[in-house]
């Protein structure tokens, strides 16, 4: 079996990193610069940064930034928010990001993933996907975009799969209802994904407790899990989740140190 990968996840608002509830009731808790090297010398496996308004405010994303956190990283680092062309990717790639995500620009302007993987590789697109449960799409989910502002009437399991032959190499899936509350991750549309694309999945949107990622890693057939509050509020470090996640079994890369705190 593949080695599972531990994913961090800065949300950047204004330059300061933020974390919020559903996307709600945000609040600045750090230097994204700062928290990213001491991330990677922690031992993550790959970095997620998004700059979580630039979609919703019509703007850019904030390059200097990512420039600053590419200079003290030395892993994979996917950048999201605000790209609306493979202009901005391009930059986004010169700036030190290996891969690029699109969210709201991927649904409505999907040509873009196709551009984007013609150019610089399905390697570096990766598909951005909030969901909402909803009984009335034929998966159980629904698409929503602009930071969980707007819904869709797309199908989460449809959307993936489009993306998916439109040529992205990544799925980052991240659930709006377990979003931030700490209590594990969405299971039953991460696994149906999961088993129906070809491509990686990222779980995202839950993470409390070790004990979520393992459950999300094999239950829910995802191949990395992202994080953010369990490390940010230093309730867990990454080398004890993954000192944890082998002594379940769970293939992951340890040679960073050990011990759940």
């Amino acid at each position: 079996m593949l080695e599972k990968r531990v994913v961090v996840c800065l949300d950047v608002r204004d330059g300061k990193t933020t974390k919020g509830v559903k996307f709600q009731g945000n609040v600045d808790i750090g230097d994204p610069v700062a928290m990213a090297k001491k991330y990677y010398e922690e031992g993550t496996d790959e970095l997620v940064f998004y700059d979580i308004t630039a979609s919703s405010e019509g703007r850019g994303i904030m390059i200097q930034v990512v420039e600053q956190v590419a200079s003290q990283i030395f892993i994979p680092f996917s950048v999201g928010g605000g790209i609306s062309s493979v202009q901005d990717m391009r930059r986004v790639i010169l700036a030190g990001a290996e891969k690029v995500s699109v969210n709201s620009q991927g649904v409505k302007n999907p040509a873009i993933i196709e551009e984007g993987a013609s150019l610089f590789g399905s390697q570096c697109i990766v598909l951005g996907m909030d969901v909402l449960a909803d009984k009335d799409f034929p998966s159980g989910y629904r698409v929503v975009i602009n930071g969980g502002r707007v819904p869709t009437q797309l199908d989460a399991l449809e959307w993936a799969l489009r993306a998916e032959a439109l040529g992205a190499g990544e799925i980052v899936l991240n659930s709006i209802d377990t979003d931030g509350m700490k209590n594990g991750y969405e299971l039953t549309i991460t696994r149906r994904i999961s088993e129906a694309v070809r491509i990686p999945v990222v779980a995202s949107g839950g993470a409390g407790r070790p004990e979520h990622l393992a459950e999300v890693l094999t239950k829910g057939r995802a191949d990395a899990a992202l994080i953010a509050s369990m490390v940010h509020f230093g309730d867990y470090t990454v080398p004890g989740i993954k000192a944890y996640l082998a002594g379940q079994g769970v293939p992951v890369r340890t040679d960073w140190g050990s011990g759940v705190r």
